[in-house]
């Protein structure tokens, strides 16, 4: 119930110029375990311990809302926040994540985090934004975004995602 109402905030939260390009997926049962195990996976190929201790927070995880973009079209202001003097041509780099992407729309998808999050919160339950989950949630096919985080969600005594 509270990764529907997450999903709900991540999809209603204002978008720069009216335009969504906003997307929401939540993970529950075997594909938490899969991204977990794939978060492991990804940590020993590429000796990055951090991917290793994710994947054990988001195996005990009861779901993952994950939220991404995908196809943002650059917002066409010329703003430079990017770094260049006129809109750029992004998802011409593939790495962790497609890139460049416009940091306008790149801002939108952050407050679409903080609105789940913050529904989260007022919920007492316990999650945390991690970047590496959207890497491998992304990698194996579990949402279709160019950019994409993770956000665990745990109701137990003690916050997991934190004093690990």
């Amino acid at each position: 119930m509270v990764a529907d109402l997450m999903e709900i905030a991540a999809v209603t939260a204002p978008k720069t110029r009216g335009q969504d390009f906003v997307v929401v997926a939540t993970l529950t049962g075997e594909q938490v375990q899969q991204l977990a195990a794939g978060m492991k996976q990804y940590g020993e190929r590429k000796d990055i311990p951090g991917f290793i201790r994710d994947g054990e927070n988001i195996r005990h995880s009861e779901a993952v809302v994950l939220v991404g973009i995908k196809d943002a079209l650059v917002a066409d202001l010329n703003c430079g926040a990017c770094g260049e003097d006129a809109c750029l041509l992004i998802n011409t780099h593939e790495g962790e994540f497609k890139g460049p992407q416009c940091a306008l729309r790149v801002l939108d998808m952050g407050i679409a985090l903080g609105s789940a999050v913050k529904t989260a919160g007022m919920m007492n339950v316990d999650n945390r934004i991690m970047y590496r989950a959207g890497v491998v949630a992304r990698k194996l096919g579990l949402i279709d975004a160019d950019l994409v985080m993770g956000i665990p969600l745990s109701v137990s005594g003690k916050n997991i995602y934190f004093d690990r």
